[in-house]
């Protein structure tokens, strides 16, 4: 039998994941139009696919699951911590490796660590499907993005650092 509360759940993760898609697409023509430039382009597909895979998990194996309320908190602080990563890039947040030849945002989370949308990320692969109980599905994609982040970062660092 269906589980209500998780189907609403995971609806709003997948609503949210489409908004942050239109939200990066737009931000990136943006910054594209500045003369910024993609770097990394070629993993790309391979994040969306692991990301499409972490939802379809979601759904598959956790339509019926009880939401656990302790780990929907844990969400929920996650969310506030989105809210702030995303007002302090404003139109420079992208899903994509886009360097802009202006000096890096140092303002909210950026001013304590270098990397704090990839630490949401890490954080939101474990927790939203622990919020369904789902240990197996937290723990294999954690592994799986930590090998992508491991990719990214680094592609991400050495652009940064001036190499292409």
């Amino acid at each position: 039998m269906a589980s209500i509360p998780a189907l609403l759940f995971i609806g709003f993760v997948i609503l949210q994941r489409l908004g942050e898609l239109w939200l990066a697409r737009r931000n990136t023509a943006r910054l594209m139009a500045r003369g910024a430039r993609e770097v990394g382009a070629e993993h790309y597909p391979l994040i969306v696919a692991l990301h499409a895979s972490w939802i379809a998990a979601l759904l598959i194996f956790g339509w019926q699951a009880e939401v656990s309320l302790v780990w929907l908190a844990v969400y929920a602080v996650l969310q506030a911590f989105r809210v702030w990563i995303l007002a302090s890039l404003g139109a420079r947040w992208t899903t994509r490796i886009i360097i802009l030849d202006e000096p890096l945002v140092r303002r909210g989370p950026y001013k304590f660590v270098s990397h704090p949308n990839y630490m949401l990320v890490v954080a939101e692969i474990f927790v939203t499907p622990m919020v369904l109980g789902l240990i197996w599905v937290a723990v294999l994609f954690t592994v799986l993005n930590g090998a992508m982040l491991a990719l990214r970062i680094s592609k991400e660092s050495a652009a940064l650092a001036g190499g292409r």
